[in-house]
């Protein structure tokens, strides 16, 4: 392949930002990238903050370096200078799953204390698409408002709320399910969950 081609192929691939935060519920995070990771057609760039390490090991018995496996490329949470801290970098949008109150209200109020933060607050100035798996029962009204002023501002929340009308026969059917309907924000193909034909008779 010349080098314009791979230039070419590159240009044609989407870029898609992953971070894992402190919340509960890291597998929504590991699947999107496990899914990712067999589209070719995607290329994946992973944070992880600190916490978001703590989760993998309590709820996946998961290492960072299993998780930093699955991506494409992988950034330093504190590095602040990296490429994806700033607009001229060229991304499809940005995926927090999970996503803290904590990275919630730093998205809300434009903190960029640090990269996950920081590229979020990139992703709406530049247009293009955040969505943020907020996880936390029940919301107090600071919650309510941080999420009311990252929709106002463009974000999507996405609470990684299960569904059941598909009648999932376990958790990883559940989570496949909410897999899914993220991708599908991303205008990305998948075949995690059936699609909704209406009412059975």
């Amino acid at each position: 392949m010349t080098a314009s081609a791979d230039a070419a192929q590159t240009q044609h691939r989407k870029r898609l930002i992953i971070a894992i935060t402190g919340a509960t519920g890291v597998i929504y995070g590991i699947r999107l990238l496990q899914v990712l990771r067999d589209i070719a057609s995607v290329e994946t760039h992973l944070l992880i903050s600190e916490a978001g390490v703590l989760n993998l090991h309590q709820e996946l018995d998961m290492k960072r370096k299993d998780v930093e496996a699955l991506a494409d490329v992988v950034h330093n949470v504190r590095d602040v200078g990296a490429a994806i801290a700033s607009g001229s970098f060229q991304s499809d949008g940005m995926i927090i799953a999970p996503c803290s109150m904590k990275t919630l209200a730093a998205v809300a109020h434009g903190f960029s204390d640090n990269l996950i933060s920081r590229a979020a607050d990139v992703v709406l100035k530049e247009r293009r698409r955040l969505v943020l798996m907020v996880r936390e029962t029940p919301f107090n009204l600071a919650h309510l408002r941080n999420m009311t002023a990252v929709t106002e501002m463009g974000g999507i929340i996405f609470p990684p709320l299960p569904g059941f009308y598909h009648r999932p026969a376990s958790i990883a059917e559940m989570v496949d399910h909410t897999t899914g309907r993220v991708l599908d924000l991303f205008d990305i193909q998948h075949s995690l969950t059936p699609r909704w034909n209406g009412l059975k008779d």
